[in-house]
């Protein structure tokens, strides 16, 4: 029997994408950002779902073209359901539900969330993949969560932020430092050239695993009012240095919890997943508890840390298997269980 080959979109957010997978290995991931959000401090709903609807053709026929496929080659086409923003998610489950019935292959619904998590299981994300059960921090713009993976389907939330995800507080702090956005890549960027131990500000304290991210932004607001009363060019003349101590917040804060719940479940196999995993001092906090506590590490590919459609392809795949198929007649929704 010859391998699987599924088309996976993704269209979640602000960015359209369409990935061919065959087996576990990827055989194209295309992706159509949206620039016309910048200017705006942050993804305009109307604006990005009427952008999906201009790239979701050319971004598809470049996946088969790039993967050296034919349409009538694919097993099934797989897309993301949600979470996300409504109008992104109804441009391509729209286009799944329609593509799907003209070549009359199996439609698959999949989780945004489970999608981050199992991207760790695409033949090229690490070396190896992880071992059930892992933890899996998953951090982005939208979502922060400690994510307990028992197997593929089988996954329990044991913490999550009670405010603003990680990634959604970068953002918000370059936006008080007049940086562009996505303002997350630049703070990390800015940080390698700073002192992190120059400026401290508050960080939560939650009992559990959960997370808080508004603390911190309002302890930077407070502090950068104040400073910038005393001298107006505080921001740009110590920038790389406030850069890097709010990372070096930011960081500890998600790892504390991360560190707290393997002791406490007794993990090993440990994992990061989403935009965030991409920042460097996350990464690297990540290689110093491989030393430090012995764990096993997994940091997938920067490819597949962003919204992407080879994550979507990958879980389809897996569902494929099990014959998971979805109903035509299902509809996108902003907010969907892990």
């Amino acid at each position: 029997m010859s391998e699987t080959i599924i088309l996976g979109i993704e269209s979640s957010c602000d960015d359209t994408s369409a990935a061919i997978i065959k087996g576990n290995q990827i055989l194209s991931n295309i992706a159509a950002n949206q620039s016309i959000h910048n200017e705006y401090g942050g993804v305009v709903p109307e604006l990005a779902s009427r952008a999906h609807q201009q790239n979701i053709i050319p971004v598809v026929t470049k996946s088969f073209s790039k993967a050296n496929i034919q349409q009538n080659d694919i097993c099934a086409i797989g897309f993301t359901r949600g979470p996300g923003l409504l109008g992104s998610l109804l441009v391509g489950t729209s286009f799944a539900k329609s593509l799907a019935m003209s070549l009359d292959v199996p439609l698959i619904e999949v989780n945004h969330l489970q999608a981050h998590i199992l991207a760790h299981f695409i033949e090229d994300a690490n070396p190896t993949p992880p071992e059930f059960p892992f933890l899996c921090l998953t951090v982005s713009g939208g979502h922060t969560m400690i994510v307990l993976v028992k197997d593929y389907f089988d996954m329990e939330i044991i913490g999550k932020t009670i405010d603003d995800a990680a990634g959604e507080a970068f953002d918000k702090i370059g936006k008080i430092f007049d940086l562009d956005y996505p303002a997350g890549p630049i703070i990390d960027k800015l940080a390698k050239e700073g002192n992190s131990n120059a400026f401290k500000f508050n960080k939560p304290r939650l009992d559990n695993y959960d997370y808080s991210f508004s603390g911190i932004k309002t302890s930077v607001l407070y502090f950068i009012q104040k400073e910038v009363k005393k001298n107006p060019d505080f921001i740009q003349e110590h920038l790389n240095d406030l850069c890097a101590s709010i990372q070096k917040a930011i960081i500890e804060i998600l790892m504390n919890k991360l560190e707290n719940a393997a002791k406490d479940l007794g993990v090993k196999e440990v994992a990061i997943a989403g935009g965030v995993s991409a920042n460097s001092a996350l990464r690297q906090a990540m290689q110093d508890n491989q030393k430090k506590l012995g764990w096993n590490i997994y940091i997938p590919k920067f490819e597949y840390t962003t919204d992407n459609a080879a994550m979507i392809a990958m879980v389809a795949k897996l569902k494929y298997e099990r014959s998971e198929f979805t109903d035509l007649r299902t509809t996108a929704t902003s907010k969907y269980d892990l």
